[in-house]
This record gives C-alpha cells, sequence and structure tokens, in this order.
C-alpha cells in the first residue's frame, strides 16, 4: 500500500533519514509529551501484538514514550467513546473491523461516530482468519465441507468467541457466500470455544491465525481454507476461499490507527509516515510473521476509504444474520 501525491506532499514535506517532524513542528513541536495508545481490547491476542510492536516503533521515530492503554468492555465501544470525546491531542486508539465497520450496524444506537469523532491515520496490519474443522470430520478442504453441509442444514455447529466476534462474521460471510447454513454458538471468550473445538463438541470455526496455527500444525484441528486473497506462507497447502470456487472473497481481522477529530492534520501525517514505517521494520515483520499477521502501512485518506468499503461490505452480512450485541 502507499500513499498517494497529495498524502506524500502533505507528509513528507521536511522529513530526512531520521524521520525528522515538518516544518510546522519546528516551532510547535508534535508530540510535546508522551502519548497515549488506548487499544479497546482485553490484553493479550492479536491486537496487543500489533498494538505493543507499533508503540515500540513510533517511540523511536517520534521521539517520545508511545506506550499502550488496555481499556476493554462493550464490544470496544467503551474506550472508542473516551477517545472520541478526548480533548488530549496525544491520545490515539487502535481501530478495529469491529468498532469502525460492524458495530455501526449492529448497536441500535453508538456513543461515537465512527466517520466523524475520528481521522483515520493508517492501516496497520491484517490478521488472516482461518476456517477449521475438527479433524474428525469427514472433509478435507472447503469444497467437501461445503458439500457435506448442504446435506444436513442446520446439524452441523460451529463456535464463535461472541454474537458480532470476528470469528462469528467470518463464518457468517461464509455461509452467506456459500449458501449453507450452520447453526451459530457465541461463547464468552476465543479460549472457551476452542477447548469445545478441540474436544470435538462444536465442528467447526473461524478463528484468527495467531490463535490457532500450532493446532494446525500439530494436526489437534484442520484448515480447510483461510480468508486471505493468497496462500500463507505458514501454510502453504491450504487454499484460501477464493481459489476454492468464491472469487473475490476475503475475511481478515484489521488494525488500523487513528486519532480524535481535533488532532491536527500536519500530526496526523507525521504519525502516517512514522506508522507506515514502524509496520515495515524488520523486528516487526519478524514479531508479526510468528502469528501470521501482515503489516500493511498506508496514508489517512487510503485508511479512510478502506474504511468506507469494510462498511459498505459488513452491512448487509450483519443485517441479513440478524447480529445484535450480547
Amino acid at each position: 500500500m502507499s500513499f498517494d501525491r497529495r498524502e506524500w506532499l502533505q507528509a513528507a514535506g521536511g522529513l530526512g533519514a531520521s524521520l525528522a517532524l515538518p516544518s510546522w513542528a519546528q516551532t510547535k513541536p508534535w508530540p510535546q509529551r508522551a502519548v497515549r495508545f488506548v487499544v479497546p481490547f482485553a490484553p493479550g491476542g492479536s491486537s496487543e501484538i500489533i498494538a505493543r510492536a507499533t508503540a515500540f516503533e513510533l517511540t523511536k521515530s517520534l521521539g517520545q514514550t508511545v506506550y499502550v492503554e488496555n481499556k476493554p468492555g462493550a464490544a470496544g465501544n467503551l474506550a472508542m467513546q473516551e477517545v472520541a470525546r478526548s480533548d488530549d491531542q496525544h491520545t490515539l486508539i487502535l481501530g478495529h473491523i469491529g468498532t469502525l465497520a460492524v458495530n455501526p450496524y449492529m448497536f441500535d444506537r453508538l456513543p461515537y461516530d465512527p466517520n466523524k469523532d475520528f481521522k483515520p491515520v493508517s492501516l496497520l496490519a491484517k490478521v488472516p482468519s482461518l476456517y477449521l474443522v475438527h479433524p474428525e470430520l469427514p472433509v478435507k478442504n472447503l469444497r467437501e465441507f461445503v458439500d457435506y453441509v448442504k446435506k444436513r442444514p442446520g446439524q452441523l455447529s460451529y463456535g464463535s468467541a461472541g454474537n458480532g466476534s470476528a470469528g462469528h462474521l467470518a463464518m457468517e460471510y461464509l455461509k452467506m457466500a456459500t449458501d449453507t447454513f450452520i447453526v451459530h454458538v457465541p461463547y464468552r471468550g476465543t479460549g472457551p470455544q476452542l477447548t469445545d473445538l478441540l474436544a470435538g463438541r462444536l465442528q467447526a470455526a473461524s478463528v484468527g491465525a495467531a490463535a490457532v496455527i500450532q493446532f494446525v500444525r500439530t494436526g489437534r484441528l484442520r484448515c480447510i481454507a483461510t480468508g486471505t486473497l493468497q496462500r500463507l506462507p505458514q501454510l502453504p497447502d491450504v487454499a484460501t476461499v477464493a481459489e476454492q470456487g468464491w472469487p473475490g472473497f476475503e475475511m481478515t481481522q484489521w488494525y488500523g490507527i487513528l486519532g480524535p477529530a481535533n488532532l491536527p492534520q500536519a500530526a496526523v501525517d507525521t504519525l502516517a509516515i512514522a506508522s507506515t514505517s514502524a509496520v515495515k521494520q524488520p523486528a516487526t515483520n519478524e514479531k508479526f510473521s510468528t502469528d501470521a499477521v501482515i503489516g500493511m502501512g498506508g496514508g489517512p485518506a487510503e485508511f479512510a476509504r478502506f474504511i468506507a468499503q469494510e462498511q459498505q461490505r459488513w452491512k448487509p452480512v450483519v443485517e441479513r444474520a440478524r447480529i445484535k450485541p450480547d
């Protein structure tokens, strides 16, 4: 992903090899103090990996400490509301597919406006969704799974970490694309869901690669497809959903960095360049690769377009599946 010409002209002016701040910052530098990077989820999982790796690199490039603060609750709404109402120009938030593209259609009312209360900065990373079955299920790939399910509508069940979770969305999106019916069993977290999937009490699930790739490698779970557009280097023998007959299908969790609406545009542009650099560093890529996280990067306008596209994509899925919060 790349910045367009306008973004580079805005954001790169005055930047040298050491990532110097733009010329306006010579008299009024940003950041002037430590930067709080809010994560709207509990510690652990992909959000933690991405936020901490990014914050570590931003601390080096911006010359101020960037620290991560977890603030879970209400499907991310509590943290989003707090940052949206913040007048502190040193508070940022980790945006997510749920808080930006799903919650607007899942909740009747939101305490924040995802499009007006924030300034998109940069798309940081995508986390591939893996489509999994218990190894006792007599299917080896997605095609066989779809045929098996169509002969047994409503007889199989899949689990998720809860209503509106990424796993719930991933399976409902697959059901819509393949015209299949599988019963949803929501859990309170990925851990309890995986316990039942590994024990065979569930037949299927979609989970972010970081949480389950170890079980796939040891044969305790079978991956029948990946939600990425290209095969994963970590699972080269597993075909994508698109490869198996559903062109254009993509299901990945994604994370980006946003500031409150009052963050100065010059600071946004500086932060976008620093964020893109952060997720492209060799040390960051090494951390990401272990958990099959894909570093992205890009400019503010590009990220804003991406969010709008994702909102259009997920609105009909949420409405068709009648997804409501727990």
